[in-house]
Parts: C-alpha cells; sequence; structure tokens
C-alpha cells in the first residue's frame, strides 16, 4: 500500500467507499463486516461513509453503526484508522436523496455522526452537498463552528463547484482539508476542481471513481458496463484487473487524489488495495488521456 496525505494526516493512497454495505442490495452484515476488515487487511487506512447512507428512512446513520461495529471486532491496530463522514442529505426511504444543509441540521447531524462512531471528534467531516435553499456561506459557517467547537476536527466540501471551493476556503482556512466530487474515466466535469484542490493544497476524494469501468451503487444497478476500452486492454496486457488500471489512472493525475472505490465483498476491496502497487507507463497514461473509447 502507498500512501498519501489529508491535510497532516497520512492515509492509504486508496481509501474504501462504504456505501454500498448499507443501502439497496446491501450484503448481509457478516459479508459486509468482512469487506471492511479485508480493507484493513490490505492496508486501507481511510474509509469513506456519511449519515445517508442507509435504505430505510428509520435508519439513518446504519453505515456509520456498521463500520463502528467492524472496527470495533477487527483483531489489529486501528488507531490510524480515519473515519470521514457526511452530513447535509438524507433518505425518505423511497430510493431519493434530499439535501438539508442549514447549520442547524448540520451541527445537529455531525454531533449524532460523532455518537455513533463512538469518537469525542470526527476525523474529518464533510459537506455532502450544498442546499439550493440555504446561502454556502451559512452552511460553510456551520463547519468552521463545528471546528471551533471541537465535534470535528477537519472538514471537507462534496459535489461542488471551484468558486464553492474557493468561497470555502476563504471561511474555513486551513480546516478545509479535503473535496469529494465524482471523477473517474467516465466522467471528467471536475478537472477543474481537482486541479484547484491541487493548488490549494486539499486532498482530492474522487466519488463513484470506477465510473465507466463499473457502475457505482449510488448510479444505480442497471445499465451495462464498458468494456474493450483502453482502460481493458491495458489491464488484459498487465494481467490485472480494469478497475486496478482506472485507479492507477486516477492516482497518476494529481498527488491529491485518494479515491474511496466503493465495494460489497472483501475481494472487490482487496482487488483495488492493489492498485497502488500498479504503475502506469507515460504511454500508457497517454493511451488512457482519450477516455473510454480511445
Amino acid at each position: 500500500m502507498q500512501y498519501r496525505t489529508i491535510a497532516d494526516t497520512t492515509v492509504s493512497a486508496i481509501g474504501l467507499g462504504a456505501m454500498p454495505l448499507s443501502i439497496e442490495h446491501r450484503p448481509d452484515e457478516t459479508r459486509a463486516i468482512a469487506t471492511i476488515h479485508a480493507a484493513l487487511d490490505a492496508g486501507v487506512t481511510l474509509i469513506d461513509t456519511a449519515d445517508s447512507y442507509h435504505w430505510h428512512a428509520d435508519e439513518a446513520g446504519h453505515n456509520e453503526l456498521l463500520i463502528a461495529r467492524a472496527l470495533a471486532r477487527y483483531g489489529g491496530d486501528t488507531s490510524g484508522v480515519l473515519v470521514a463522514t457526511k452530513g447535509g442529505r438524507g433518505r425518505p426511504g423511497d430510493g431519493s436523496w434530499a439535501v438539508t444543509a442549514t447549520p442547524a441540521h448540520l451541527k445537529q447531524a455531525a454531533e449524532a455522526s460523532a455518537k455513533r462512531l463512538g469518537v469525542e471528534a470526527i476525523g474529518l467531516y464533510q459537506l455532502h452537498k450544498p442546499d439550493p435553499a440555504v446561502p454556502w456561506a451559512e452552511s460553510v459557517g456551520a463547519l468552521r463552528e463545528l471546528l471551533d467547537a471541537g465535534t470535528i476536527r477537519a472538514a471537507g466540501i462534496s459535489n461542488v463547484t471551484t468558486a464553492q471551493i474557493r468561497e470555502a476556503h476563504g471561511i474555513v482556512g486551513d480546516g478545509l482539508v479535503s473535496v469529494q466530487n465524482q471523477y473517474s474515466p467516465a466522467v471528467r466535469d471536475s478537472e477543474a476542481e481537482l486541479q484547484l484542490s491541487t493548488q490549494l493544497g486539499l486532498a482530492f476524494l474522487p466519488w463513484s471513481p470506477l465510473g465507466g469501468i463499473s457502475r457505482s451503487s449510488l448510479d444505480g444497478l442497471s445499465g451495462s458496463t464498458s468494456a474493450g476500452t483502453a482502460f481493458h486492454r491495458i489491464a488484459d496486457d498487465r494481467g490485472v484487473s480494469p478497475q486496478q488500471v482506472a485507479l492507477a489512472w486516477l492516482l497518476a493525475r494529481s498527488p491529491a487524489v485518494i479515491p474511496v472505490p466503493g465495494a460489497s465483498r472483501p475481494a472487490s476491496i482487496t482487488d483495488s488495495a492493489r492498485a497502488t502497487d500498479l504503475k502506469l507507463s507515460t504511454e500508457e497514461l497517454m493511451r488512457l488521456e482519450g477516455g473510454l473509447p480511445g
């Protein structure tokens, strides 16, 4: 496993996106915990979650509680594991995703998340998505207040534009340490946000990093997986999975990038973690630059 940094915290260069363990079509708890333990065994020290990663309306925080149980049952040392959670979204139970990022909600949500995770202060707390009904500065200001109160140790923002990153950085200052946007071989709309994050010294955590290689659970389970792309051909040449090639390509985009691929089976996260050992050549990176049709 290779390592990167989020502010002054060292974490594995590949994290675990734990969402598939708690939403629709989730595995049973035995397999879910085995998946988290497999991640830890592979050297993963960053686990990404959110209070809204659940299925039914009455089980908010399902994923956070699951992670807390998995860490408690792990036989090894977990003191170096950073659990990054998020607040500001909800799930009414009908399959949809709501957005509520009022300061009052974010403060209450952060306190509830800390309790579920069993920590005095959340290592990294991220505002899940801008709320169109709430001024951005007010939502971000709540992160500043949570930092000042000691409820969280570091703050992040997700699903944001460059303008929102700059404004948040101006409000939160050094307490802002990460940006989490969708970014993958198939979806590169956040290139500007990635470059700005790199310039500002913020970690960039791509969600759904395997888009175009395998589908994200958030994107739904229907639809075909791309095949026969440059990513697949290089994987075949190297004798590795296309997923590893996609993650290695992401890592090569910037030293700020720390992908958090989702997994619902131990084998999936074990395979993803191996991507840090795959060094793509300049020629291979040029082939991949053209995207999935390349």
